[in-house]
């Protein structure tokens, strides 16, 4: 195994429930954006302590701030602010950690994570793709198309994010019982060759249980690009109902740093190059998976090559 073969991208965690963990306001379906206005020194705090547990990228907080989520449950004139404190929240934690970790804009589903029934048409998904990747693109390193539940708001992401010339990557969530399918139904792999094809640098499948992350390596390892995955500790994410609060989901208990890390090792194990947490996975969970890719052999870093940018 060369030195390149050796290193391994480390992803942050779970910003949202990390921020619940901090927090004694109550959560509302927005409550990944409001904290940012109500409580912004608890994002920094977040993002600094994922880079000290090893994260080489962390990814920006306005998962819930589009713009059909701010006409819902919100205020639509919120959107350039709340992507501005996201920015700076990220930021500021790169700054004061002194270290080259990168950061990545999220691109999240612009309506409800898990549900592919609501996503919008074609012409609004990338319409509202464009209007994310402009407000962040002079601030981020790459772009991460994150809980994509159908290719096609998938390729809608993708897209926005390619022709803006930022690296795109593309994190699909599948289904928690079978990780050969998004939630959709459809095909991971048939997805994930659409977005190789539209420009994703990278395909990753995410906020899963980590069973179903595993399997959906073997679906990923022919792309020809970087792949791997980040899991969720929920016992069924797909419970969430559009404009709910993960309040109503339940914690997994045999997730802690240890079994989350030998999780993550199995995706190794099958090529991922690219691991981190989602909801549920907490510094201390990724400390500990930096601890284990080291013993391993392995050089956790914020780039799959020394000249990647």
């Amino acid at each position: 195994m060369s030195a390149e073969q050796h290193r391994i991208v480390l992803l942050d965690g779970g910003m949202g429930q990390e921020l619940r963990r901090r927090s004694d306001r109550p959560a509302s379906p927005l409550w990944s954006a409001q904290v940012m206005l109500d409580e912004p020194q608890l994002v920094t705090a977040a993002h600094r302590d994922f880079i000290d547990a090893g994260a080489g990228i962390i990814t920006t907080n306005n998962y819930s701030a589009t713009p059909q989520r701010l006409a819902r449950d919100g205020e639509p004139a919120m959107f350039e602010p709340l992507q501005a404190a996201a920015l700076n929240a990220a930021r500021k934690a790169r700054e004061q950690s002194g270290r080259a970790v990168r950061i990545a804009g999220c691109l999240p589903p612009l309506v409800a994570s898990y549900h592919s029934e609501v996503v919008p048409d074609d012409a609004t998904c990338l319409n509202d793709y464009r209007r994310l990747v402009q407000v962040q693109a002079e601030g981020v390193d790459l772009f991460i198309c994150e809980t994509m539940t159908l290719a096609r708001e998938a390729l809608a992401a993708t897209r926005a994010a390619v022709e803006h010339g930022a690296p795109a990557w593309v994190a699909f969530t599948v289904d928690d019982t079978d990780g050969t399918r998004l939630r959709s139904g459809e095909p991971l792999v048939e997805a994930a060759r659409a977005v190789v094809a539209a420009g994703a640098a990278a395909v990753l499948v995410n906020c899963s249980v980590p069973e179903a992350v595993t399997t959906a390596m073997e679906e990923l390892a022919d792309l020809g690009v970087p792949f791997g995955g980040y899991a969720n500790g929920f016992t069924a994410a797909a419970d969430l109902a559009p404009g709910g609060t993960v309040e109503a989901l339940e914690t997994r208990q045999d997730l802690d740093p240890a079994g989350y890390a030998e999780h993550a090792c199995r995706w190794i194990e099958r090529g991922a190059t690219i691991v981190g947490g989602c909801c549920e996975v907490s510094p201390a969970h990724i400390a500990a998976l930096a601890e284990r890719l080291i013993a391993g052999g392995y050089q956790p870093v914020a780039s799959l090559t020394p000249s990647d940018a």
